[in-house]
């Protein structure tokens, strides 16, 4: 077989397209090849870097700009603008101010000095380890196989033996927190390596490069490929990973996972509302199941891009297993809880300085379950599953030390390790079949560093509706899609449940445009059936791991052709005005009760509830029983769920209540004159100008009316209201309370 040969990875490079890019297109090309892979690195870890030749805007010289991946960015996504450049004599100048590893930080207010063309990208704190180099195009990634290696207690000895297998000359460096010093290091490693081609971190990751574009990629991807080539061999010849299976998965852990989510999400959020992700993947399995997983979850993650989300270990779980005993799983999981606080608490006493930034929450951001799998939580879905895959990231690279160990000594915590060196001695890591982890104090020196605070600090702020789970019910059309539409401006995660799961899919269409599409799920519901509301409630939770907030717009109008409401029409439209609504609150409240975080439930009335006419009267029977089932159900769910309702009067725009010949019917008998030729909306305007008119402000009145109206009931601005029902009526005199 080849040297160079893959066996794992795929060169994805495209010669013709990469023929129509410039040096800068080229490197974020490169990047975003990369970043696809979760193989050779995870979201928002690594980076790249090109040493171009450009003209200087103000002398016309040409000049070397360094540019390196921006601090915050995914090369999967990256695009040119999210580049930092900076002059590179500059950056190299650096060496002469600094004044070494206890003042390196200072550095970094140094880069803004350094910029090319007063590019404003934010140099990351990787900028230097990338411009000392002497390469013109480096990789600096973190492959779970390079981690395994870089994190195995025979790590050197292994990199070695990878070396004089596939012919190639590694360097190791042991541990050092990335920053100034760190490039030193690889300066000194380069220079004192002439034929180094690639170099390991310690604990961290892997240094690739090439003299091309192209020769960069083709290098990563070959060493990358041949190290996980290396390891599998390792891997076959072992016994087992994670000391083997001590446990087997349940056939019904997605429903337990699912019964179980609202408590745990409800725990997890005391300080800060979560958005949970649920795993069970063969991997995920694997690991929660196995011997070896409570001491190895204990040990921690080594890589800082793990850590950094999935803090410096995750909570383990230890549960009896059996199905039926969720109260039992409820103990446990308080019982593993207040130890996990109790160990953060220590974890940052114990570290912080009187210059750290204050404690973050204590709560873990990733709970294992044996037998069940692995929640994830984070601001929002998709950093609850970015999470959740960066420990898979984990498990990866401790099954992969522990292989790289088949056949070796056994290493204690304490003994030797090439991690060693000077940022920390062998007594400060602690090992575990053959995996090292990385020393606590390193962790919290990364956890808090000054510059991971600066960087959470220039996050965009955070939305009205951020870290909260919306459902809306009737959210296809009219009022639901409108108030979706809003609340996804406004940063919610939506669940869109609707009869008609065609027109909850448009909705969804709709809200993608300005909320990532995970953020967002649709489900059929019929609330006039317990069942279905029982099953759209338990796939939301599925989706995020609770709801906060439940709006309901779904009603109905009775018509006939002569005028007559039959007793069937008459049943019917109580069944959905009222008792569905009742439904659903009551099935509500089971999950809510469970979660046990403040929640709001918003339905809507109608101005016909106290306005009587001749005609409509099984509506407006209805809706005045309706505005009642919301003082009711305000006094029976208090104080945990707020519950509110609207009483609009007449919406004509986006109404399902409103079809065509409903709508010629209403204009006939007011004697509006209208042509057959118009279009429905254009009918739906007559009438509902013809409304407006009856109203004080002559204003007809929009679902976005109504749906603003709902979102403010539903948040927090709200949050010493219950019981109550805002007219939205234009101003309907005839509506006035009595």
């Amino acid at each position: 077989m080849p040297r160079n040969s893959l066996q794992f990875l795929k060169d994805k490079w495209d010669d013709a397209y990469a023929e129509t890019l410039d040096e800068p297109e080229l490197l974020r090309y490169r990047s975003n090849l990369l970043g696809s892979d979760l193989r050779l690195t995870n979201f928002g870890g690594g980076n790249t870097s090109s040493k171009l030749s450009q003209k200087d805007p103000l002398t016309d010289e040409a000049v070397t700009v360094l540019w390196v991946k921006g601090s915050g960015g995914d090369l999967g996504s990256i695009r040119r603008s999210g580049f930092a450049t900076l002059y590179l004599d500059k950056v190299l100048a650096l060496e002469g101010r600094y004044r070494g590893v206890e003042h390196e930080d200072e550095i970094v207010g140094m880069y803004p000095l350094a910029a090319f063309a007063a590019n404003p990208v934010a140099a990351s704190i990787d900028t230097p380890l990338h411009g000392f180099l002497p390469f013109p195009h480096v990789d600096h990634l973190h492959p779970d196989w390079g981690i395994a290696l870089a994190a195995a207690a025979n790590g050197e000895e292994r990199m070695l033996e990878f070396n004089a297998e596939f012919k190639h000359h590694l360097v190791w460096i042991p541990w050092q927190r990335p920053g100034f010093e760190l490039a030193m290091m690889l300066k000194r490693a380069v220079a004192e390596n002439p034929l180094c081609d690639g170099i390991v971190l310690g604990g961290h990751g892997l240094f690739t490069w090439g003299a091309t574009q192209r020769g960069c990629y083709r290098n990563t991807i070959t060493i990358v490929d041949q190290l996980g080539q290396f390891l599998d061999r390792y891997r076959k010849a072992g016994s087992g990973a994670f000391g083997g299976a001590q446990t087997s998965s349940l056939s019904t852990r997605r429903e337990i996972a699912s019964a179980i989510a609202p408590y745990l999400r409800g725990r997890l959020s005391q300080r800060t509302r979560m958005i949970a992700n649920y795993s069970d993947s063969d991997d995920v399995l694997e690991f929660v199941n196995a011997r070896d997983a409570i001491a190895l979850a204990q040990l921690g993650t080594s890589c800082p891009d793990h850590f950094i989300r999935t803090k410096i270990r995750p909570m383990l779980v230890q549960w009896s297993g059996e199905p039926a005993d969720i109260e039992g799983l409820k103990r446990s999981l308080n019982l593993a809880l207040d130890e996990y606080r109790a160990d953060y608490e220590g974890y940052y006493r114990e570290h912080a300085l009187v210059d750290s930034p204050a404690m973050r929450d204590a709560s873990p951001t990733v709970v294992l379950i044996p037998q069940v799998g692995m929640f994830s939580f984070g601001k929002n879905k998709t950093e609850a599953r970015i999470t959740g895959e960066f420990y898979i990231n984990a498990i990866h690279v401790m099954e992969g030390a522990g292989a790289l160990g088949n056949g070796a000594k056994a290493v204690q915590s304490g003994d030797p390790v090439p991690q060693a060196g000077p940022a920390a001695p062998a007594s400060a890591f602690r090992v575990f079949a053959n995996y090292v982890a990385l020393p606590s104090s390193e962790a919290f020196r990364i956890e808090y560093w000054a510059l991971e605070e600066a960087k959470i600090r220039r996050q965009p702020p955070e939305k009205e509706w951020s870290h909260k789970v919306l459902m809306v019910v009737g959210g296809g059309s009219g009022i639901g899609r409108e108030a979706a539409r809003i609340a996804a401006d406004r940063g919610a995660h939506l669940v869109i449940a609707d009869r008609d799961q065609q027109a909850a899919e448009a909705t969804a269409v709709i809200v993608s445009r300005q909320i990532p599409r995970e953020w967002c799920c649709t489900l059929p519901m019929d609330i006039t059936h317990r069942e279905t509301i029982r099953k759209a409630i338990h796939e939301a939770v599925a989706q995020f791991g609770g709801l906060d907030a439940v709006l309901n717009t779904a009603a109905i109008f009775p018509s006939s052709p002569d005028g007559i409401i039959s007793d069937a029409q008459w049943a019917t439209t109580l069944t959905v005005n009222v008792t569905a609504n009742y439904l659903l609150a009551d099935e509500l409240a089971a999950m809510l009760r469970e979660q046990a975080l403040p929640a709001t439930l918003v339905l809507t009335s109608s101005a016909n509830a106290v306005v009587p006419k001749r005609g409509s009267e099984a509506y407006d029977v209805s809706k005045a029983a309706l505005s009642h089932l919301v003082r009711e159900l305000a006094v029976g769910l208090s104080p945990l769920v707020r519950v509110n309702g609207i009483s609009p009067a007449t919406v004509v725009k986006g109404s399902t209540m409103f079809p065509r010949d409903r709508v010629r019917a209403s204009l006939s008998k007011y004697g509006i004159a209208f042509e057959e030729a118009m279009s429905d909306e254009q009918l739906r305007t007559l009438l509902a100008e013809f409304y407006a008119q009856r109203t004080l402000t002559h204003q007809p009145i929009d679902p976005v009316d109504c749906a603003e109206a709902m979102l403010y009931l539903a948040g927090d601005k709200a949050r010493c209201t219950s019981g109550h029902l805002i007219p939205v009526d234009g101003g309907l005199a005839e509506a006035f309370l009595r």
